[in-house]
């Protein structure tokens, strides 16, 4: 069973990864109305992704013979109105997400709870990733500028991307 200030947290964490997940569906939108096709899948599978997150974490929770509680999800707001600005929303979002991991990861270290712990091991590698990926992309997006042949080209790399359902724990 976990402990109650870890049942409470890892709560809490659930509600951040599926806002996540209504973050990137609103960022997805905004790209379908700049018409960047290779954009909408980059996000939808953002979306796709923070839904396995969230959905790990609560399957662990029941696992652990602990409770769900599931919160309302705060309206998502998207700041920027360019690519550029949005991925620059998106890296900063990831870097929070890995505050609240390194966060979550704490309670579990304070309650002694090692098997918390090393479950929680493939999230703080996946966020390593996530940072990675995004920073790339925010990279390029940079190198490009106003150039839209080289957003275009961008735009079909990132239609290649796809989904593969992570293997969490």
């Amino acid at each position: 069973m976990l402990d109650k200030k870890l049942e409470n947290a890892f709560n809490d964490q659930i509600n951040k990864e599926l806002y996540s997940e209504y973050l990137y569906l609103a960022m997805k939108a905004k790209f379908a109305e700049m018409n960047l096709p290779g954009f909408v899948n980059w996000l939808d599978v953002q979306v796709q992704e923070e839904r396995a997150h969230a959905m790990g974490m609560f399957d662990y929770v029941f696992e652990r013979n602990a409770q769900v509680r599931l919160e309302a999800i705060d309206k998502p707001e998207v700041k920027g109105s360019t690519p550029l600005e949005i991925f620059e929303q998106i890296l900063e979002h990831e870097e929070y997400v890995t505050s609240r991991i390194n966060a979550l990861m704490d309670v579990a270290e304070e309650v002694k709870d090692r098997a918390a712990l090393s479950f929680l091991d493939w999230y703080l590698k996946e966020q390593v990733e996530e940072e990675s990926n995004v920073g790339g992309v925010l990279a390029n997006l940079k190198l490009i500028g106003d150039d839209k042949k080289a957003l275009f080209m961008l735009d079909k790399e990132l239609a290649t991307r796809t989904f593969v359902a992570p293997v969490i724990g």
